[in-house]
């Protein structure tokens, strides 16, 4: 598993996930990622960061083995914290986040996507809840963040996904582009805004984000008490059990046992 940091454009910092074979994340890479995105909002010289992936898709949620391993709740817990602390990196990153998506964005992607600044997405780039076939419940407080109510919770109750064209009608995302030239659109609005001055731009992160509508840190916490609630009735791990084995257990990374929930 590997979270890196890039400067490849004065001012500009790319924070990179490269954790095959789909980007579902355990325990210590939320937090991993996390602290590379604090530190980069933290770092003086930077006045923007690109948050991107490597491979075929952008993030697919939380390593569901990882929890199937787990006894107890320890690994839920962890994972709850880990996906919590990630999102809120992002949002209060010190200064705008933008991010890049390729392929599949689901679950704990869509936590990281709603709360960026600006998305910049490859025209085969898709983004959904699975949450519901995972046994789980969350990031419907990031997806009402990428499309109006009504859609966000047909998408969050059939686990169907979004193109992002759709969401680029929609007003969330700022470019769709072909996958090869993802990376360049995203460092030219990256370095577009890296253009201002960084103070203000600080400033202008911390105003827009105070005048928010929504308590996004509140909102996803008081999800996740849900999700929780699932586990200890048993109900999650009933649901879990069938993860990757049933038609409902194939995302459209294809089918798989790691990936889907935040």
């Amino acid at each position: 598993m590997s979270v890196s940091t890039s400067a490849p454009r004065e001012g500009v910092a790319v924070v990179t996930v490269d954790r095959p074979p789909v980007n579902a994340l355990p325990v210590r890479g939320w937090y991993a990622l996390a602290d590379a995105v604090r530190a980069a909002g933290r770092d003086r010289g930077v006045r923007c960061v690109v948050l991107a992936a490597a491979g075929r898709g952008f993030n697919a949620g939380v390593d569901i083995k990882e929890m199937q391993r787990d006894p107890g709740y320890e690994a839920l817990v962890g994972a709850n914290r880990g996906c919590a602390a990630a999102f809120s990196a992002v949002y209060d990153c010190e200064v705008p986040v933008v991010a890049a998506v390729q392929g599949f964005c689901l679950g704990g992607g869509i936590g990281l996507v709603g709360n960026a600044d600006a998305v910049v997405a490859a025209d085969d780039a898709t983004f959904g809840l699975p949450e519901l076939d995972r046994g789980a419940l969350g990031a419907a407080t990031h997806l009402a963040r990428l499309v109006p109510q009504h859609l966000m919770r047909a998408l969050y109750y059939t686990s169907r996904t979004a193109t992002a064209a759709e969401l680029h009608a929609h007003g969330s995302v700022w470019r769709v582009v072909p996958r090869a030239e993802l990376r360049a659109a995203a460092l030219d609005l990256a370095h577009e805004i890296a253009r201002k001055d960084g103070t203000l731009l600080r400033l202008a992160k911390a105003a827009i984000n105070g005048i928010d509508p929504v308590d996004v840190h509140r909102s996803y916490r008081f999800e996740q008490g849900f999700t929780f609630e699932a586990n200890l009735t048993g109900l999650a791990d009933r649901v879990r059990a069938d993860f990757g084995r049933t038609d409902f257990g194939r995302a459209d990374f294809g089918r798989t046992e790691t990936g889907g929930t935040s």
